[in-house]
């Protein structure tokens, strides 16, 4: 059976400050075949300004997926989860926490503040390609984001 491709362009915000993350991270889904066009912002406080299309970010795209990671400067993601859960214009916008914390408090913090999935980063460069191809075949080719 061939494998249908989505072929809607996926407007994906990663919030990670780690410059090693998120270039693997954009590598990753370079190899995939999903159309996607990724926004990346290295901390809590400027990725509330772009949801929230404040200042400069009057005119950002609404993010189809957030990837969270939550240990960052500024705002922590903890913070950045439960504004966009609790606020009536983002709250439907699934985030994946992709996190190198493994803390089960974090886990359980994050699934009570309505995280739609926590993913711990691999640090085995292969099982993070892997992690990142699993991300994308379910959340941009099997989910119906809304």
């Amino acid at each position: 059976m061939a494998e249908k491709i989505n072929r809607k362009l996926i407007d994906i915000l990663l919030v990670e400050d780690n410059p090693g993350d998120v270039t693997l991270i954009k590598e990753a889904l370079k190899e995939g075949q999903s159309l996607n066009k990724l926004t990346v912002l290295a901390d809590g406080e400027t990725a509330l300004a772009f949801l929230r299309r404040e200042g400069s970010y009057k005119q950002a795209p609404r993010p189809d997926l957030i990837l969270l990671d939550l240990n960052m400067p500024r705002k922590d993601g903890r913070e950045v989860l439960a504004a966009i859960k609790t606020d009536p214009e983002l709250k439907n916008i699934p985030i994946i926490v992709l996190t190198s914390s493994e803390a089960q408090q974090d886990i359980t913090n994050a699934y009570n503040m309505q995280a739609n999935c926590y993913i711990t980063k691999p640090v085995d460069l292969k099982q993070y390609f892997d992690v990142i191809k699993l991300i994308e075949d379910f959340w941009l080719k099997t989910v119906k984001l809304p």
